[in-house]
């Protein structure tokens, strides 16, 4: 049976309380639901943070007691860790054990000081472009070593012609990579997997707000081949981070 890895969750407190995507991020009710749907493990990483130190420690609590059912992605700032982004993603992984990087276009574009650490760190980023999904194509041809997961096929606003834009990135560069969180036009995944293939896709649900179970039928329901889906649920990303091996699944604990 399939490892099936949810690839796209937030989670902690920030402190902008402009909305839930900056004030709270709570696992309680993502974790039954994640469970009963057969989700075995989950990357977590931090939702809007004015310092995403703070928030990467909040995030590697959680993921360093439940090892056997968590992931972690660190998070950082274009602009506010400027000159320090390296030593921050570095802390990551080697105290954290994070295998990861997340960055939003919300708090700004990525930049070339990213990306290198990124390269040197030998990470997967997982870039929400917002929409702007003309810079995919730099970032592909800048950085061929880096795995670009873009999710949402490149907008959560439903922009029909990002996401369409998106599955010619994905079609045609080895390390765009896209997830399924969000993504409500079922025609654009199913268009997604037939132009870029199986190998391109990554299962996510943008938990804790939208519900696991519902995001991962949507997977589930494009109908792929067992080796196909095997690696949209899961063995894109274990291969994308470097994970072996399949993990047993009990019950999940929330933190």
């Amino acid at each position: 049976m399939a490892m099936i890895i949810d690839c796209h969750c937030h989670v902690g407190k920030g402190d902008g309380l402009t909305g839930p995507w900056d004030t709270r991020a709570s696992l309680e009710a993502y974790l039954a639901r994640a469970q009963e749907a057969g989700i075995q493990r989950t990357v977590l990483f931090s939702l809007f943070h004015s310092d995403y130190a703070v928030a990467n420690r909040q995030v590697a609590q959680l993921v360093t007691s439940h090892p056997e059912y968590f992931y972690g992605f660190a998070c950082v700032h274009p602009l506010r860790d400027r000159g320090r982004a390296y030593s921050l993603m570095k802390t990551a992984v080697e105290r954290y054990g994070f295998c990861g990087l997340k960055v939003h276009h919300h708090d700004g574009r990525i930049t070339r000081e990213i990306c290198e650490a990124a390269a040197a760190l030998a990470l997967p980023v997982l870039y929400d472009v917002m929409g702007e999904i003309s810079v995919v194509e730099l970032l592909a041809t800048e950085y061929p070593e880096v795995p670009f997961i873009i999710p949402h096929l490149g907008s959560f606003a439903d922009d029909w012609q990002v996401q369409v834009a998106c599955i010619d990135h994905l079609a045609r560069h080895p390390n765009v990579y896209t997830d399924t969180s969000g993504v409500r036009r079922f025609d654009l995944l199913e268009q997604a997997v037939r132009r870029a293939g199986p190998g391109k896709i990554l299962f996510g649900s943008d938990g804790p707000w939208l519900h696991p179970g519902l995001e991962l039928k949507k997977v589930l329901a494009l109908g792929l081949p067992p080796d196909e889906e095997y690696l949209v649920l899961g063995g894109n990303f274990l291969r994308l981070v470097g994970g072996e091996g399949v993990f047993g699944h009990n019950s999940l604990s929330s933190g």
